[in-house]
C-alpha cells in the first residue's frame, strides 16, 4: 500500500509539472517533414511522407516494432479510414546495433526520408483529412518519440458544411444594447473569499495547527528586539502567502488556447482522474496513509532554513508548505481543481486566499504573543476535522465521476443515484460526528464536545434534507444544490415531473432550430451549454422554471442548447480546419468543439452558461447574457429582446 501511494503521489507531481510545461513543442528529428496525397482511385489515396533529418538524429524506420510501440504509425481521427498494408521505402534503411534493442539490428535512416503509404476512406470523401503522424528518433542509446497533425487536402472531397463565423451576427452593434458587457463566471473576489475559508479549514488540520504557538514562540524567543521577532515573523507569513500565490504562475504561461481552463471541467479523463486523485485524498484524510512529497525536498529546504535572516525564514516558510502537504494538499486541490475552469487568474485569486488565510495566524500571533493562551489544546478534536474531510473529498469524487458520466452519458450516475450516494455519505458523516462509527481499536468512548454535536446536527439535517432528491415529486428539486446533481432530465424516471413540462430545447442542431424560428417566425434564443456545467443546471432549475420566464421561452423564441463539451465526433466531411485571430489554426472534429468555436467566433465568449437572441436571419438583437439567478432580471432580457425582433 505504501509504494502504490508513494506512486500515486509522484504522477500527481508528474501530472502537475506536465501542465506548467505542455506549451514546450519540440522539434523532434526532421525537418520540412511534409505529407501529401494522390488518388488513386475512389476512396482510395496514397501520401507521401518527406522531410530531412537533422542534428545528427538517426530516425528508425517504419514497419518495426522496438520496445513494444511501432517505429512509424499514422493516426486518423475516425475508423472510416484505414492504411492499407505496410508503408512503402523508397530506400533501404540502414542497419545500426543499439544496446537498447536486444538481438536485433534496427534500420534508420540518417539524412532525409521519402516513405509512402497508401489508405482507404469509407463513405463520403471530406475535403481534408486529419492525419497524425509519430515516429522514433535517437542516437547512441537516447529514444525519442514525436508526434505531428496535418491537414492534408484530398482531390475529389467533398467540401464540409460547417460553418463557423456567420459576418451577419455583430454581437458589438445588437438592435438593442440591452445584456451584459464581457463574461460573467465567479468573480476573482469570490474565488478569493473561497481560497481563504479553504485556509482557514486547513489550519485546523494536524499538520498545521500545532505549528502555530511553535512558530511564533520561536521568532518572538529567537530575538531580544521584540519589533525583530514580530518582523521576522511576518515575513514568515508573507512568504508562506507568496509559495502559494507562486505555484499558479506556470498556469499562465502555458501558451493554452483560449478555451483550455474550461475544457479542464469537462474533459472526461481529468474528471476521471480528479476522481481517482480525490478518493486517494480521502482515504489519506481516513488515515489509511499518509500522502507525502519525497523526503529529500523537505530535508533540502529543512536544511537551509539557517542560512542568513531572510533566507532562513523563507525556507522555514518552504519547509511548513512542503511537510503540511498531506493536510493542505487536499483542501488546496480542491480549491484549485473548482478554480480551474474560471481561468489563470481566477486560479492565482484562489492560491492567493489560501496562502493568506494560512499564513496570517503566525503575523498576527507574533504581533499579539497572549493571543497564544486562548488557541484551544491540539488533540482529537483535529482528526476529527480530517475524517469530515474526508467524507467531503468522497462526496466531491463523486461529482467529478459525475461529470464524466454526464458528458460522455454512460447512463451509470443519474440525478437520483448522485444524490442517494450522497445521502449515504451525508450518514456516514453524520454517525461519526455522534460517535456511531468509529475503529474498535479506539477505545472507551468519549463525550461529545458541543461543537461536534452541533456539525453532526448540522450534517444530518442535510442528509435529510437530500432524501426527497430521490422521489419523482414535486420536492425533488433540491434548489439548494441547484447544479451539483446531474439535471433533472438525466434522471432514473422516464419523465420526472419536474422535467415533464419545462422548457424542451432543440438539442446540438443549429440549423434545424434556425428554419423553425423561420418557419414560426420567432426569434431564437441559442443557449451555449455544458453536460457538465453547475451554473448551466442551476439557470436550468432556478430561472428556467419560473412561470414567467418559462412562458417566454416556451411560447415566444425557439431555443436550441448547444453542448460545447459535446464528445460526439462530426461526420468525416464536416471536419474542418478554422482560423481565428486568438488560437490560430484548430481543426474541428467534435460537436462540443464546433460550437465552442462558434460561440467564440460570433459572441466572444467561451464560458458558459451564454444566452444570446438573434433574428431569423441571423442578426444580434441584443447582447448577450450570462449567468443570471435572478429571474426578473432574466425575464427583462428576454422581453428586451422580444422588443429588439418587433423592432428590427
Amino acid at each position: 500500500m505504501y509504494l502504490l501511494m508513494r506512486k500515486i503521489t509522484a504522477f500527481v507531481i508528474l501530472f502537475i509539472t506536465t501542465l506548467a510545461v505542455q506549451a514546450q513543442d519540440s522539434l523532434g528529428a526532421i525537418h520540412d517533414l511534409t505529407i501529401k496525397s494522390t488518388r488513386t482511385a475512389p476512396g482510395k489515396y496514397e501520401l507521401t511522407i518527406t522531410g530531412n533529418i537533422s542534428g545528427g538524429w538517426q530516425v528508425y524506420a517504419p514497419n518495426q516494432v522496438l520496445l513494444d510501440v511501432k517505429s512509424v504509425e499514422l493516426k486518423f481521427s475516425d475508423s472510416a479510414v484505414v492504411q492499407d498494408g505496410d508503408f512503402i521505402l523508397q530506400e533501404k534503411p540502414v542497419a545500426i546495433s543499439n544496446p537498447l534493442f536486444e538481438n536485433v539490428q534496427p534500420g534508420v535512416f540518417e539524412k532525409n526520408i521519402n516513405w509512402k503509404a497508401n489508405i482507404s476512406i469509407t463513405g463520403t470523401v471530406p475535403a481534408n483529412l486529419q492525419t497524425g503522424i509519430t515516429y522514433n528518433y535517437g542516437k547512441g542509446e537516447e529514444f525519442y518519440s514525436f508526434e505531428k497533425t496535418f491537414i492534408i487536402p484530398l482531390e475529389g472531397g467533398v467540401e464540409a458544411e460547417t460553418v463557423i463565423k456567420i459576418p451577419s451576427i455583430d454581437i458589438n452593434n445588437p438592435v438593442i444594447p440591452c445584456g451584459d458587457d464581457g463574461t460573467k463566471g465567479k468573480s476573482i473576489f469570490s474565488i478569493f473569499l473561497l481560497g481563504i475559508l479553504g485556509g482557514f479549514i486547513a489550519l485546523l488540520t494536524p499538520c498545521v495547527f500545532p505549528m502555530i504557538p511553535v512558530t511564533v514562540t520561536f521568532f518572538t524567543k529567537r530575538s531580544a528586539d521584540r519589533k525583530k521577532g514580530i518582523t521576522n515573523a511576518v515575513l514568515y507569513g508573507l512568504f508562506i502567502f507568496l509559495i502559494y500565490t507562486i505555484i499558479t504562475v506556470p498556469f499562465h504561461f502555458a501558451g493554452a488556447k483560449s478555451e483550455v481552463f474550461n475544457n479542464i471541467s469537462t474533459n472526461v479523463w481529468l474528471n476521471l482522474f480528479f476522481f481517482a486523485i480525490f478518493v486517494v485524498f480521502a482515504l489519506s484524510f481516513f488515515g489509511l496513509f499518509e500522502i507525502t512529497l519525497p523526503s529529500g525536498i523537505a530535508n533540502r529546504a529543512g536544511s537551509k532554513s539557517g542560512i542568513g535572516n531572510i533566507g532562513g525564514i523563507f525556507f522555514m516558510a518552504a519547509t511548513l508548505a512542503i511537510v503540511s502537504f498531506s493536510c493542505t494538499g487536499p483542501i488546496l486541490g480542491t480549491l484549485l481543481v473548482g478554480a480551474s475552469s474560471e481561468g489563470a487568474w481566477p486560479l492565482t485569486a484562489g492560491a492567493a486566499g489560501f496562502g493568506l488565510a494560512l499564513s496570517l495566524p503566525f503575523a498576527l500571533f507574533a504581533m499579539f504573543p497572549n493571543w497564544l493562551q486562548s488557541l484551544p489544546k491540539s488533540g482529537g478534536w483535529m482528526t476529527t476535522v480530517k475524517v469530515v474531510l474526508g467524507f467531503v473529498e468522497i462526496a466531491l469524487a463523486v461529482k467529478f465521476l459525475a461529470n464524466a458520466d454526464n458528458v460522455k452519458q454512460w447512463g451509470i450516475m443519474k440525478r437520483e443515484i448522485f444524490v442517494g450516494l450522497w445521502v449515504i455519505i451525508g450518514l456516514l458523516t453524520t454517525l461519526y460526528l455522534f460517535g456511531l462509527l468509529q475503529k474498535k481499536t479506539a477505545g472507551q468512548k468519549k463525550r461529545l464536545s458541543p461543537v461536534r454535536l452541533l456539525f453532526g446536527l448540522l450534517f444530518g439535517a442535510f442528509t435529510l434534507y437530500l432524501v426527497p432528491g430521490l422521489t419523482n415529486t414535486k420536492y425533488a428539486g433540491l434548489k439548494l444544490l441547484s447544479g451539483f446533481p446531474p439535471p433533472l432530465s438525466y434522471s432514473i424516471y422516464p419523465d420526472h415531473v419536474l422535467h415533464a413540462n419545462g422548457v424542451k430545447p432543440i438539442i446540438n442542431d443549429y440549423k434545424a432550430a434556425l428554419a423553425k424560428a423561420r418557419a414560426e417566425n420567432k426569434p431564437l434564443l441559442i443557449d451555449f451549454t455544458g453536460w457538465a456545467c453547475v451554473n448551466c443546471r442551476r439557470m436550468e432549475e432556478k430561472v428556467w422554471t419560473n412561470h414567467e420566464v418559462d412562458s417566454l421561452m416556451r411560447t415566444q423564441f425557439v431555443v436550441v442548447s448547444l453542448y460545447v463539451d459535446e464528445r460526439t465526433k462530426l461526420p468525416l466531411k464536416d471536419r474542418i480546419t478554422y482560423t481565428d485571430s486568438i488560437d490560430g489554426e484548430q481543426f474541428i472534429s467534435t460537436v462540443g468543439h464546433k460550437w465552442t468555436a462558434f460561440q467564440k467566433a460570433n459572441f466572444g465568449a467561451v464560458s458558459q452558461p451564454q444566452y444570446a437572441i438573434i433574428s431569423p436571419d441571423q442578426v444580434a438583437l441584443t447582447k448577450t447574457k450570462f449567468y443570471t439567478p435572478s429571474p426578473a432580471a432574466f425575464k427583462k432580457w428576454l422581453e428586451c429582446g422580444l422588443e429588439a425582433y418587433r423592432k428590427k
